[in-house]
């Protein structure tokens, strides 16, 4: 099973669509979620988002904000 990543903005959605990894930059420091990767929350510090999607590999860049996983669903809000 793949994980489904959505990565939204206020104005617009940057990214929606599955991965096997996905590589985020924390404010503590860059950490990665795979599939069946236990619940968490977490801040996100200005830096680029790294999704190993199924056709290739997306960089995402964001200026900050929050991430919830749970349930192989992988939801960003960004600035």
């Amino acid at each position: 099973m793949a994980l489904r990543v959505d990565i939204l903005t206020p104005e617009k959605s940057l990214f929606q669509g599955e991965a096997t990894a996905v590589q985020f930059p924390g404010t503590e420091g860059l950490f990665q979620v795979l599939t069946d990767h236990a619940p968490i929350m977490a801040s996100l510090a200005q830096g680029s988002i790294v999704i190993d999607g199924t056709s290739g590999r997306t960089t995402v860049d964001i200026q900050g904000g929050v991430v919830e996983v749970s349930n192989n669903i992988v939801s960003v809000l960004a600035r």
